[in-house]
């Protein structure tokens, strides 16, 4: 006699009662574990320290690290993702929205490091559902070629290399930094 092994389907509610739920993203019912690795973690701390020192000044939003959800999919509402990092326009969100749970409405900007296991079509999938969803531009940082590629909801994409400049574009206007400036400086290895 054989059984079929069933697999549980999660919800948003039970990754909010998980102990290390932060860990996970949901799709499809099921956790997906975020690897990242230790050089994307401090791309993501980078470019999100930069953004959010532009908005804490012009006071045009919020901006998020990697800690954040977002449950923003009205084709598939059970969905949570978690960008490396976000930015929200303030006339969008209020404080009250923010304070439980996930946040409803999508980011104005989402922002994803690649990490050494990302899968090329993962990345992919994350981008068009963040444009989807209403996100104005999606940066994808990829620390291991120092370069990073923004994604706008008419299809058209751009890649910048380490000499150009970033820049927030209608959605934060008037930021702008060096593609270089995101990534640490490589310095030689020492000598054992």
């Amino acid at each position: 006699m054989s059984t079929a092994e069933t697999t549980r389907r999660y919800t948003p509610d039970d990754l909010l009662k998980m102990q290390d739920g932060e860990r996970y993203e949901l799709v499809d019912g099921d956790l997906m574990e975020r690897n990242v690795s230790g050089l994307s973690s401090l791309v993501a701390r980078k470019i999100s320290g930069r953004v959010g020192e532009f908005t804490d000044q012009s006071g045009l939003g919020y901006t998020f690290g990697q800690d954040c959800s977002y449950q923003c999919y009205p084709f598939d509402p059970g969905k949570v993702r978690r960008p490396d990092g976000s930015f929200i326009r303030a006339d969008r969100v209020s404080l009250e929205e923010l304070e439980s749970g996930y946040v409803s409405v999508a980011p104005d900007l989402a922002i994803e490091v690649v990490s050494p296991n990302d899968l090329a079509y993962e990345l992919k999938a994350k981008v068009e559902e963040y444009l989807s969803a209403g996100a104005k531009l999606v940066w994808v940082i990829d620390p291991q070629s120092r370069t990073l590629t923004v994604h706008r909801p008419d299809g058209t994409d751009s890649r910048l290399h380490e000499g150009d400049e970033l820049t927030g574009e209608a959605v934060l206007p008037g930021f702008k930094c060096s593609v270089r400036e995101l990534f640490p400086e490589r310095k030689p290895a020492a000598a054992t």
